[in-house]
């Protein structure tokens, strides 16, 4: 797991608590040194505090989904900044979830293990292959094609398609999305669903399957194939 934290004070609470919980930890005390590491490590998680000196960790996670090795490294983001738009942005940014400080060290660790859960969920679905109009999912491999040409998504996005690929001609609510796809146990506003359907209708619209993604007035999202 590698810490991008520059306050030394904070990046050794978050040493600490992740080597109490079993956690191998790597350090980065700003976004230069965190890419670097990233790269090199291929953690199974980034904790990624918003204000780093120089490049700031928002623009180090879009930086992060734009290489081939971090498009789906789960990315916590670590902030002072609790309103609406600024958790947007996070979000945006490609962060997988997002934690105000001061924040509990239990509840970080538990917010850890909900999506390295939710992680290793997506990867031991029974079936490895599920098709749906043009597209085509290996949740082994976790591998998103549209005839036979594979799209990178992030991994919230990928999560998203396995979701909606898995219950077609079903509306769901962004209450019900959040539950499914990030965890009940993780507290995020509902807009954050609008915010990753948003970025995942981008990815699909030049392909020409954005409107498999179907937003039903005063109720939610549905998936269902769309031809011509």
């Amino acid at each position: 797991m590698l810490v991008v934290e520059d306050e030394a004070a904070i990046r050794d609470m978050l040493k600490f608590t992740l080597d109490s919980s079993g956690y191998k930890v790597i350090e980065a005390s700003n976004a230069e040194e965190g890419m670097r590491l990233a790269e090199e490590s291929q953690p199974d998680l980034i904790l990624l505090d918003w204000m780093l000196p120089g490049i700031s960790g928002v623009t180090m996670a879009k930086t992060l989904r734009q290489k081939s090795f971090g498009k789906t490294i789960p990315i916590i983001m670590l902030t002072a900044r609790g309103e609406e738009e600024a958790q947007v942005q996070g979000f945006e940014s490609g962060a997988d979830d997002y934690v105000v400080k001061p924040f509990s060290p239990r509840a970080l660790t538990a917010r850890i293990k909900a999506l390295l859960r939710r992680q290793t969920d997506d990867s031991s679905q029974s079936s490895d292959q599920i098709i749906a109009g043009r597209m085509r999912l290996d949740t082994v491999s976790h591998r998103f094609y549209i005839d036979d040409a594979e799209v990178k998504v992030g991994p919230t996005e990928f999560k998203l398609i396995l979701f909606f690929l898995s219950h077609s001609n079903r509306v769901f609510t962004r209450s019900q999305l959040l539950d499914q796809v990030w965890g009940v146990n993780v507290v995020v506003e509902e807009r954050t669903v609008d915010v990753h359907i948003r970025r995942l209708r981008k990815i699909l619209e030049p392909l020409g399957v954005s409107n498999y993604i179907q937003t039903i007035r005063g109720s939610g999202y549905r998936f269902s194939v769309v031809e011509g």
